[in-house]
């Protein structure tokens, strides 16, 4: 064992505590798996990073990222925020306006814009939902099929069952079944707020989103890139959504997560601020 740099970083916030809390060991060469998921699944945190220098010749650094239950090839406020502590950490990326982040789905690039950082998006898998998934999962959720719109298959290195729902206050009002669920997907549920109510000026979201992933040990994320990220190259791609907007996560959790899609020459991009909260270090 040895003492090794260890940050926790609140990703998808400019305001401490307001997001959801990424643990990153900085250096986690020398570690294997096992000791990895170990140190993952005591943080309890929805996932925990290990940072390790690239193997791919054109990527700044490697993340390797669990859950406390599994290793997962990408996720996306974990994406942010290893970036975050990677460059605070000294990290000097290739390009002055880009990073390259390499993890189990291969090359995340991602771009600076002032303190906030964007990923570009991973690319999307689709599929229909049946019929016989879609029912235990309404019931799960106790969710009125009225208030259902639309039901996608999402997968860019996490499968979500993915849910438009009719309005904000019907995703605020859902009292899932956690162990019900957990049996059955990992659930996102995105509905649109009502633009006739009263919007910040500088901050209005379109839309509110929750992330249900008692599958990964995670009853309720806070707010979730990856869920995120799928979510908008759906609705976009679809007509379903514009192609920049303002989502809000984390709220039945007393948080305040904003996350910043911007669809650009094909691609999604998927922004936040981070802050690190804890810097010092773990005996690993």
């Amino acid at each position: 064992m040895q003492t090794r740099p260890y940050c926790v970083v609140d990703v998808f916030t400019a305001e401490a505590y307001r997001g959801n809390p990424l643990a990153v060991v900085v250096d986690g060469s020398g570690l294997d798996t096992h000791h990895m998921q170990e140190f993952a699944r005591w943080t309890k945190l929805s996932e925990t990073v290990f940072l390790l220098p690239p193997t791919n010749a054109e990527a700044d650094y490697q993340a390797r990222i669990f859950t406390p239950a599994f290793e997962v090839p990408f996720a996306g406020h974990p994406t942010l925020g290893s970036c975050r502590v990677w460059l605070s950490n000294g990290g000097v990326p290739r390009s002055a306006d880009e990073v390259i982040q390499q993890c189990g789905v291969g090359l995340v690039r991602l771009w600076r814009d002032g303190a906030r950082l964007a990923f570009r998006a991973p690319q999307l898998q689709r599929a229909a939902v049946g019929e016989a998934v879609l029912e235990p999962v309404l019931g799960a959720l106790g969710l009125a099929r009225a208030k259902l719109v639309q039901a996608q298959w999402l997968d860019n290195g996490l499968r979500w069952l993915g849910l438009l729902l009719d309005s904000a206050d019907t995703v605020l009002a859902l009292e899932p079944d956690h162990p019900a669920l957990k049996c059955l997907a990992m659930v996102g549920v995105i509905g649109p707020r009502d633009p006739r109510g009263p919007p910040s000026v500088v901050d209005f979201c379109a839309f509110e989103v929750r992330a249900f992933a008692a599958a990964a040990d995670v009853p309720e994320d806070p707010v979730t890139g990856s869920l995120n990220a799928a979510l908008a190259q759906w609705l976009i791609q679809d007509g379903l959504a514009p192609d920049c907007y303002v989502a809000s996560q984390g709220t039945r959790l007393h948080r305040a997560g904003r996350v910043y899609i911007e669809s650009r020459g094909g691609d999604i991009w998927v922004g936040g601020d981070s802050v690190i909260c804890i810097a010092g270090t773990v005996v690993l």
